[in-house]
C-alpha cells in the first residue's frame, strides 16, 4: 500500500522559515514526479513545485520561485521543501502528492497523495 506522510508544518511569523518531508512507501518511485500542493481555506488546491525522483529536475509555482525549494533524498524516499522568507499569504495546508513522470503537471495526473500538513504564517 502507498503511503505519503508529510510533516513540518507548524506556525511561523513572516519572514520566517519552515522544512516540510514527504516520506514515501509501499512502492518504487523512480518513475514518478513528486509535487507539492497548497491549499488555502476558501480556495481552490494550486501547484507549488515538483521534483523527478530520477533526475535533478525541478519546477516551481511563480508565487514561490526564489523562496521555497523542493528537493529529495533517494535513500530515505524522502522529499523536502525548504520554505523561507514565509508571508501571510503561503498559509495553507501543504500536501505532497505523485504522479507518473509522463503525465502532464495537472491536479487530477496525482495518483497518491498525504493527508496534508497545516502551515500558518503570521504577520
Amino acid at each position: 500500500q502507498v503511503q505519503l506522510v508529510e510533516s513540518g508544518g507548524g506556525l511561523v511569523q513572516a519572514g520566517g522559515s519552515l522544512r516540510l518531508s514527504c516520506a514515501a512507501s509501499g512502492r518504487t518511485f523512480a518513475s514518478y514526479t513528486m509535487a507539492w500542493f497548497r491549499q488555502a481555506p476558501g480556495k481552490e488546491r494550486e501547484f507549488v513545485a515538483d521534483i523527478k525522483w530520477s533526475a535533478p529536475s525541478t519546477y516551481y509555482a511563480d508565487s514561490v520561485k526564489g523562496r521555497f525549494t523542493i528537493s529529495r533524498d533517494n535513500a530515505k524516499n524522502t522529499v523536502y521543501l525548504q520554505m523561507n522568507s514565509l508571508k501571510p499569504e503561503d498559509t495553507a495546508i501543504y500536501y505532497c502528492a505523485a504522479r507518473n513522470k509522463l503525465q502532464p503537471r495537472l491536479l487530477s495526473s496525482h495518483d497518491y497523495w498525504g493527508q496534508g500538513t497545516q502551515v500558518t504564517v503570521s504577520s
